[in-house]
């Protein structure tokens, strides 16, 4: 079995996060999906979705001050972590080494496991701080991929647009999805 982890930031781009949980909630595979919010995601997810976040039961969801979450440990055994959006913040922390609620605790462990960090940031322009901690994340393991759709697949909707970025997403991170394919 698969162990993944989402973690929703405060950043904007709740959407991302919306359609990645609910093609996890499809995907073909035998998957554990844990799901963590920073303090401010909710408050953006209803900002932007005008509705509260819910995943239907259909995952585990912790608390962001939950230490004893296992995916705290690597022991844990998660092999994916899935930041989407991330937050410059989250990201700063992250590349800095500070471990200071259960999101960042956890991508420390992923890459000190060296195991898949995924860190989908929304916000731009860059400054060169941001672009220093992407480095740092990058030479850490880590992939950063900015939430910068495709056209190639002429999407009709806002939904087309943002399931562009969610399953180049989901192919980092190797879960079966069907998609448009370049040449196909």
């Amino acid at each position: 079995m698969r162990k993944i982890l989402i973690a929703i930031t405060g950043a904007s781009g709740s959407i991302y996060a919306k359609n990645i949980l609910a093609k996890l909630s499809e995907a073909k595979g035998d998957f554990e999906i844990s799901v963590v919010l920073s303090s401010t995601a909710n408050q953006v997810w209803q900002t932007e979705l005008d509705e509260q976040f819910s995943c239907d039961g259909k995952f585990r969801i912790y608390d962001q001050n939950d230490f004893l979450a296992p995916f705290a440990s690597g022991s844990g055994n998660y092999d994916t972590m899935i930041i989407i959006p991330c937050s410059m913040g989250t990201l700063g922390r992250i590349a800095g080494g500070i471990s200071n609620d259960l999101i960042t605790r956890a991508a420390d462990v992923i890459l000190k496991e060296r195991r898949k960090l995924i860190c989908v940031v929304r916000e731009t322009p860059y400054n060169l701080i941001q672009i220093k901690n992407m480095e740092s994340i990058t030479l850490a393991g880590g992939i950063i991929c900015p939430a910068t759709p495709s056209f190639y697949s002429k999407p009709a909707t806002i939904n087309d647009v943002v399931n562009s970025v969610v399953d180049r997403i989901l192919d980092l991170a190797k879960i079966p999805v069907s998609t448009f394919r370049w040449g196909s």
